[in-house]
């Protein structure tokens, strides 16, 4: 089971935290992500991408599987059951599919688009299980969505508009009505 999603920059600010295992408290929460930054960050870019962390908000057993992207670590906290190298491919078609909502991801598309961000993660992953590996199937519900969102926004623009009674030569003639 997938226990947690975190998305943290170089200097260790969150930019998504998704907790699949519930951890009670701010501070517990705000302690967790510090601890798998630590963790992550120190480790050189020649080692592998898969370490057992030491979380004790979530007890024993807990694998960091990451990378490192630019200036971002996609970091997946796992139980023991999980592949190591099933997970490197769920955050890869995650990064893809990332990629293509934005044309070319980058941090701050996930400080002003977090909704976004949070709605293609829960494409592929709901409650801490993996739902959809497929990127061309994720796409093409990300397509659908945004095409149901720009109707509806098209819908609502046109219902809001105000309409002006016309005056002038085209009224009735019998001057401006009280």
């Amino acid at each position: 089971m997938i226990r947690g999603v975190i998305i943290v920059n170089n200097h260790g600010r969150p930019r998504l935290v998704k907790l699949y295992q519930s951890v009670i408290g701010e501070e517990a929460q705000q302690s967790v992500i510090r601890k798998v930054f630590q963790q992550v960050a120190q480790r050189p870019d020649s080692f592998c991408n898969y370490l057992d962390g030491s979380i004790p908000e979530w007890g024993e057993g807990v694998k960091l599987i990451y990378r490192h992207y630019a200036t971002l670590y996609f970091v997946f906290a796992v139980d023991q059951q999980e592949s190591d190298l099933g997970i490197l491919d769920l955050i890869q078609v995650f990064v893809e599919a990332l990629d293509k909502c934005f044309e070319n991801v980058c941090e701050l598309d996930l400080i002003f688009h977090s909704d976004k961000v949070h709605y293609v993660l829960d494409e592929i992953i709901m409650a801490g299980m993996v739902l959809e590996t497929n990127i061309i199937h994720i796409l093409q519900v990300i397509n659908d969505q945004n095409r149901l969102h720009a109707q509806s926004q098209k819908t609502s623009a046109s219902s809001t508009k105000v309409r002006t009674p016309t005056i002038g030569p085209a009224s009735s003639g019998r001057g401006v009505p009280r």
